[in-house]
């Protein structure tokens, strides 16, 4: 027995030094690009945090200004006792401004928001359009500060990830790199608006990047916590909605009403979401039907707005007011029921008017209301086995926003850094798990998603549906004329037959035809003019499409896992 006991004590301080002599080597080769990489995170970080915060101050210095108040916190209080035309035209204005800068600026008149961010993670290196993005920025601040129904997350979103992408383009950052700092940059900037540091994190690995690598945890976590740090520099360590009281469940019989309570919220947030699709599409065909210039479309989206706010002022801006009221439960049924019906609206029209913003804050605003309105109900039925009212608007305000963000942990979370209510995540955590997992079923995972889906990017089932995309079939064709080219005579029988793909399509495109047909290869061609004969390029072989398509998916799973 001593032998062998000796034996293994060797073997074990063998491997030791092995892995000894193993770090040394990773920390002389790979330590000085990694710690060097922390300060690019660090440097961005503090960036995206200072952009975000003038993103906010300039929304207050603008809305304070033009409604003539010095607490935007209470404006639509504020904003009761204004003229009526004053509230009419403030959104018109606002909207007039914002089409002319989006039809200057962009060839879509679109605002780039979240959507744009998680495409420019998954599908070009971890770069955004810089031109539109800055256009888009300008957009979301003159919305918001002129009775806007939206929230400022996207903007400073996508702001910040303009600014990575200028770093990734100076450093000449490869993919991998390109969206970690993209991450870091998204990370500071959702940290510095809402002084949330944990949720910053975890929304740029959960929504942004969609998934957790160990490599990018460390820099994404020092990006966030310099936003966070910028934020608290300015505003101190204060959260956004103050609880007058500590919510507690009265008995653990009350979850099941949190169950109930998800199911309505993840109804909700369908709404909410299909309201927005609907009112964009409806607002295109008018445009279309009506020749209504492009850059008019968010100045009728504000007299819209206008001739709401003039009887429910509540619409403007963030909303932060009103949510704060529903938190306290200062609101009536009646008024909670009103509000959540007139706050999807009003984002609707923001949204489908192309005027710009976010939805994360509104559907806080939305979740608030539609949380107190069953608290008091399920309250008023069960007295003797129910907690606090406000419970429920808490727990609501996570589930719809998780529902809508398609993101149930980082929302989790910052509803918790929100409010500084830690006491009571059992019962927001069943009702955003419950609100997500219906609504996730009812459209494509999210909102952002969704909106992609819309464009025909496919990026809710996965790497294995959306790299088919990121290919050019001429990138992985076999010209013409090389040793194992295809010959001409069967590429040009083929065409004939109608068989062939054009030279600039993607993968995407091609694998179907491989699908339907036995072809071995497809011709890739370059098409002219209707009487131009097609020039042949070469031919797509599908083991060339399907190694190409193997390799990606194998860099993907490494980079997720790495």
């Amino acid at each position: 027995m001593a032998k062998p006991f000796k034996v293994l004590i060797k073997q074990g301080a063998t491997n030791i030094g092995t892995a000894c002599r193993s770090a040394a080597h990773v920390m002389k080769t790979r330590g000085p690009s990694q710690v060097q990489f922390w300060f690019i995170a660090l440097a961005i970080g503090i960036g995206a945090g200072v952009a975000a915060l003038l993103f906010r101050l300039g929304i207050e210095t603008i809305q304070s200004t033009v409604y003539g108040t010095d607490d935007i916190t209470n404006l639509h209080s504020f904003a009761a006792d204004l003229a009526w035309y004053q509230i009419l035209l403030i959104p018109i204005c606002g909207g007039l401004l914002v089409g002319i800068i989006l039809d200057r600026f962009t060839d879509d008149g679109r605002v780039r928001s979240v959507a744009d961010v998680i495409e420019g993670a998954a599908l070009n290196e971890g770069r955004v359009e810089v031109r539109r993005g800055l256009a888009s920025a300008a957009a979301s601040l003159i919305t918001l500060s002129t009775g806007g129904s939206s929230g400022r997350e996207g903007p400073v979103v996508h702001l910040a990830a303009v600014l990575s992408t200028g770093v990734c383009r100076w450093i000449r950052a490869n993919g991998i790199t390109g969206r970690d700092l993209l991450g870091c940059a998204v990370a500071a900037a959702v940290s510095a608006s809402f002084n949330a540091p944990i949720a910053g994190a975890l929304f740029a690995l959960e929504v942004v990047l969609r998934h957790f690598a160990v490599h990018a945890f460390a820099p994404i976590v020092i990006a966030s916590a310099a936003g966070t740090v910028i934020n608290r520099l300015a505003f101190g360590d204060v959260t956004e909605f103050v609880l007058p009281v500590q919510n507690a469940l009265a008995f653990y019989v009350e979850l099941p009403a949190f169950l109930i309570l998800g199911l309505v919220c993840g109804l909700v947030s369908v709404v909410l979401m299909k309201a927005i699709f609907w009112t964009e599409d409806a607002a295109s065909y008018l445009q279309d039907v009506t020749g209504l210039p492009r850059f008019l479309r968010p100045a009728a989206a504000g007299a819209l707005l206008g001739l709401l706010a003039i009887w429910w002022p509540h619409i403007i801006g963030v909303g932060y007011e009103t949510t704060s009221a529903a938190l306290t439960g200062e609101l009536i049924l009646y008024e909670a029921i009103i509000f959540v019906v007139l706050k999807i609206t009003a984002v609707a029209i923001t949204m489908g008017g192309r005027m710009g913003g976010g939805v994360f804050s509104p559907s806080l605003m939305i979740g608030a209301l539609t949380g107190l309105a069953f608290g008091i109900i399920a309250t008023a039925i069960f007295p003797n086995v129910s907690g606090e009212g406000t419970l429920y608007a808490l727990a609501g305000m996570g589930a719809v926003a998780a529902a809508v963000l398609g993101a149930p942990i980082s929302t989790t979370l910052i509803v918790f850094e929100l409010t500084g209510d830690w006491q009571t995540g059992l019962a927001v955590m069943v009702s955003v798990s419950l609100s997500t997992a219906l609504a996730s079923r009812l459209v494509d995972r999210s909102f952002f998603l969704t909106q992609l889906e819309r464009r025909n990017v496919h990026l809710a089932a996965g790497p294995q549906a959306y790299l088919l995309a990121t290919f050019k079939v001429s990138s992985i064709m076999r010209a013409t004329g090389s040793p194992d080219a295809a010959p001409d005579a069967a590429c040009w029988d083929l065409i004939r037959d109608g068989v062939y793909i054009d030279g600039n399509a993607t993968l995407e495109q091609a694998m179907p035809i491989f699908e339907q047909s036995s072809h071995v290869f497809v011709p890739v061609v370059s098409l002219g003019g209707e009487d131009a004969p097609p020039e042949l390029w070469g031919a797509l072989f599908q083991v060339d499409a399907l190694k190409a398509m193997n390799k990606a998916l194998a860099e993907t799973a490494a980079e997720e896992h790495s």
